[in-house]
């Protein structure tokens, strides 16, 4: 099954609401439409995302199918926030050693990118240092990428999002 996010789901992603826990908030920036159920649950199992949870968010009406034309939801192509753009084009990490070895090329020029912003980049200096892990620092790549512009974060877009 693939499913699409809802102009609902993207408003909840986008207040932090309660019922999306940090493993949710990772699974449901993976939902585009192009990539299956089974796919998106393989690249956030090491979160604990199960179906059912998957299933909550459909419950919810914060993911669809792509076919489905209710009203007030309107698939994440058309409402997709710019900011998060780059999100829809992380590979679905599918092994441990894989993500690791992506958290590791991409965290020390995260942090190298953030710590020149100086004052500027603090908390975003911060929230790149307490990323425990590749899902994290996928979740931040917008974020720096709007603070150090695009020529200086290609280099991190590189390590996050290319096909080895």
């Amino acid at each position: 099954m693939y499913f699409v996010k809802t102009a609902q789901g993207q408003q909840a992603f986008k207040e932090r609401h309660q019922d999306f826990a940090q493993r949710l908030r990772s699974a449901f920036l993976l939902f585009d439409g192009k990539r299956s159920l089974n796919q998106v649950l393989e690249a956030t199992a090491a979160m604990g995302v199960t179906q059912a949870d998957v299933m909550s968010l459909v419950d919810k009406g914060w993911l669809q199918l792509p076919d489905v034309a209710a009203p007030g939801l309107a698939p994440a192509a058309v409402a997709q926030p710019s900011t998060s753009a780059l999100l829809e084009f992380a590979l679905p990490v599918t092994d441990e050693e894989q993500a690791r070895r992506r958290y590791q090329q991409a965290y020390p020029l995260a942090v190298s990118l953030t710590s020149k912003l100086g004052l500027k980049g603090f908390r975003l200096n911060l929230a790149v240092e307490a990323a425990m892990g590749y899902a994290q620092l996928v979740e931040l790549a917008p974020r720096i990428r709007d603070a150090t512009g695009d020529k200086a974060y290609a280099a991190l877009h590189q390590a996050l999002f290319s096909q080895e």
